[in-house]
């Protein structure tokens, strides 16, 4: 048997325009299809989907957008607000800068700023024609119902305080002692310096803590103070922490104590202003007001051996003995007097004139008692004009 040779294509090769060399499409000659093209309802939902997201990508830049415009406006009106804008304080708050524009502000301007709310500010020296203390004196007259300066001298000016440190004792008593107390007088309760007012207590004596405040108050007595600041403080150096601590936090910055009574010591000082901030705190007590208009004191104690002793002691204030007289239709509130050789004569005083008005006048530093209670009522008589 002879075998078929196989029959060999004698089609030509394509041409480049994809027919074949007699000019049929080759699709036709090799079977296949080409690829189709998509249908009409395709090509719109591709379009549709690249018009949503064309939509979203627009409205996320938006976004964006809107976002950094908020963020910025957040972070301009911040800056605004720490430079002092509109939002940086009440509109009615006092402001020493705006107030005195760029001129260079005194420290008693300053102090003014954070006192102005609820206390007289004191910001320079007012006279009354009334009133001539010496050169070497300080005082004030106040009114504390409407804040206002009636008389200023030497208001920050560094004075001694004497006994009129015995304020600032008598409230840390009233706010940290218990008034039942029973107090055992020490020795060093009554070991003071020579010719220092004294209730005469001894060691051993037994006193209540009321009747220790009765005769710090109204007899000024230097043993009380003393044993008040064992009693209260553990030791009399602890109490001076606590004065100094609470000084501090009513603001008197011009004041440092360094024993309990006022006996003078050249680190124990104060100024005529930090005393009025003192007795101004000192009437939230009521106790402090009905001691400080007694015009004397019973006090009855128990020496050591348990036999009773007693002594009357008399006010200090000689507006409330009588040997001074205050002007007319002018009420004697309570206070506190002062004296030492370096200090003078001070009196601190809370008055009310005839209108229910209360006012404080201090004066700091007088020659002599006449002439303490001379210049007090020469300022007492302006209070009701």
């Amino acid at each position: 048997m002879t075998r078929k040779e196989p029959v060999k294509n004698s089609a030509r090769p394509a041409n480049r325009s994809g027919r074949t060399a007699s000019g049929t499409p080759r699709s036709a000659v090799s079977g296949t299809q080409t690829p189709r093209q998509p249908s009409s309802s395709k090509r719109k939902a591709q379009a549709a989907r690249l018009r949503r997201m064309r939509r979203k990508r627009i409205r996320n830049t938006i976004l964006l957008v809107l976002l950094l415009v908020v963020l910025c406006g957040a972070g301009g009106l911040g800056v605004y607000k720490l430079r002092g804008g509109l939002f940086s304080s009440p509109a009615n708050a006092f402001n020493a800068f705006s107030e005195f524009d760029n001129t260079l502000i005194s420290k008693e301007d300053q102090r003014a700023e954070g006192f102005a709310q609820n206390l007289c500010v004191v910001t320079k020296d007012v006279d009354l024609d009334s009133v001539s203390l010496d050169d070497n004196q300080a005082g004030v007259l106040l009114n504390l119902n409407d804040k206002k300066v009636l008389y200023a001298k030497g208001a920050y000016n560094k004075v001694y305080p004497a006994s009129i440190t015995k304020i600032m004792t008598a409230m840390l008593a009233l706010k940290y002692g218990n008034m039942d107390d029973t107090v055992t007088i020490s020795q060093e309760n009554v070991t003071l310096e020579s010719g220092s007012q004294v209730a005469g207590f001894q060691a051993g004596d037994q006193v209540t803590m009321d009747q220790l405040l009765h005769c710090l108050l109204v007899y000024s007595a230097n043993d009380a103070a003393s044993a008040i600041a064992e009693h209260v403080g553990g030791t009399t150096d602890k109490f001076v922490e606590m004065m100094n601590s609470f000084a501090a936090e009513l603001g008197c910055t011009g004041t440092h104590f360094t024993n309990p009574h006022g006996l003078q010591d050249e680190n124990h000082y104060t100024t005529p202003y930090d005393i009025y901030l003192m007795l101004k705190e000192a009437l939230n007590y009521p106790e402090f007001t009905d001691i400080t208009q007694m015009s004397s004191y019973t006090v009855t104690y128990k020496h050591s051996d348990g036999s009773d002793a007693s002594a009357t002691l008399p006010a200090t204030d000689h507006y409330l003995t009588g040997e001074a007289t205050a002007p007319k239709d002018v009420t004697i509130l309570g206070g506190k007097t002062g004296t030492t050789d370096k200090a003078g004569n001070c009196l601190a005083l809370l008055s009310q004139n005839a209108y229910g008005k209360p006012f404080i006048s201090i004066v700091m530093g007088a020659s002599s008692k006449d002439v303490l209670y001379q210049e007090m009522t020469s300022l007492l008589q302006n209070i009701n004009s």
